[in-house]
């Protein structure tokens, strides 16, 4: 560890004489990767992002995304009218875009007929940058055999495909100690008596309300409008991200085409479980892809909207259309992983200290509100 420590300083000397200014910690930033490739090492990883903690203050500056959020207000999903006859019906409202989180499961197609077509291509090669990181408490979306367990307790569930079965565990049970966030659906993964789901983690960096054994769905929100390249680029709340470069009148001319194409978010699910075997150094910067593993590689592409548990089926997001891709699959991820993550975050200029912990989930988009333009990518 002091050895390794003394090699990321030597490292650090060399590149400050190359750059200058903001640059500055972004080297830092690739020394410690580098520094900590192998999974195994994930200790001298978190070393080495302590490391980092004494240099934010090289990135003080004005922030020119604070406050950037263009602001849409939720409304009602359905509404009540009058036929000819004086009879009372209930429909979409003509003003509600398709919506997110919904059901991700391979064919699966939903009722909300829309022109739109979603982004298939990888985010940057459309110029799209990350701009944020959070997750949710539970899956907000749905993937039959995958993350389709409304909770784990003595099969006391209601069963979502024929001849599956969730498992025991005390998902149920410790979902009292994640407060008022509500929780989405669990991975079909957990194993009471394999200590990795349930042996305590010392969490250093992400709020200690985090689970070892919990599904999170994380959210990486891209944007073709952020601060792209810049120390600015990460911004908590992610709004501020995606309309940094996008002023009120410009986005009031974008067409819902133009939108779905210039911002997009990548969504994948995990276990936290207690096992450096599933360590994994770069959670921060976006979805984990390593086909051989089954990551990243069958994914559900659609067009909706933001989430949260603010939006449900009565009450709609009207930040949409906007691509979703969700990795079908549940993963298995090291506490580390999480906390490396959240070690990174607290390094950006932005105070990013607002998603250090589980967001409450959606509950799942009905099908009448969930787009028809699902598309499949399998690598």
């Amino acid at each position: 560890m002091v050895e390794a420590t003394e090699e990321k300083k030597q490292d650090k000397s060399l590149l400050f004489g190359a750059l200058a200014g903001a640059f500055f910690i972004w080297a830092v930033v690739v020394t410690a990767i580098l520094g900590n490739k192998n999974r195994e090492e994930s200790s001298s990883a978190m070393a080495g992002t302590t490391n980092l903690m004494t240099t934010k203050s090289s990135l003080e500056g004005p922030n020119p995304c604070e406050g950037k959020k263009i602001v849409l207000e939720d409304i009602a999903c359905m509404i009540e009218a009058l036929d000819d006859g004086a009879n009372v019906t209930e429909g979409v409202n003509p003003d509600v875009m398709p919506q997110a989180g919904g059901n991700v499961t391979s064919g699966y197609n939903g009722g909300f007929e829309i022109d739109v077509v979603p982004n298939t291509n990888p985010y940057y090669q459309g110029g799209l940058c990350p701009v944020n990181v959070h997750w949710h408490l539970g899956a907000e979306h749905y993937s039959a055999g995958e993350y389709d367990c409304e909770s784990h307790a003595d099969h006391d569930h209601r069963e979502m495909m024929e001849d599956h079965m969730c498992g025991p565990s005390k998902i149920a049970e410790r979902r009292k100690l994640a407060g008022k966030e509500r929780q989405g659906f669990q991975c079909n993964l957990y194993d009471s008596e394999d200590e990795k789901f349930t042996k305590p983690y010392e969490w250093q960096y992400c709020d200690s309300s985090m689970e070892i054994g919990q599904t999170y769905e994380v959210h990486w929100p891209h944007s073709a409008a952020g601060a792209c390249s810049t120390p600015n680029q990460y911004q908590t709340p992610f709004y501020d991200g995606v309309f940094c470069n996008l002023d009120e009148e410009s986005f009031a001319g974008v067409d819902p085409q133009s939108l779905a194409n210039a911002v997009g978010v990548q969504a994948q699910v995990f276990v936290i479980v207690n096992d450096e075997k599933f360590y994994y150094p770069d959670l921060f910067k976006g979805m984990i892809i390593e086909p051989d593993l089954g990551m990243g590689s069958n994914l559900a592409i659609y067009t909706g909207s933001t989430t949260g548990d603010s939006r449900d089926n009565t009450i709609c997001s009207r930040y949409s259309p906007i691509t979703w891709q969700v990795d079908r699959k549940c993963h298995l991820i090291s506490a580390s992983s999480f906390d490396k993550m959240c070690a990174d975050m607290m390094e950006q200029r932005d105070d990013m200290s607002g998603d250090l912990y589980a967001h409450g989930s959606r509950e799942l988009v009905a099908d009448h509100l969930t787009a028809n333009n699902h598309a499949n990518l399998r690598a």
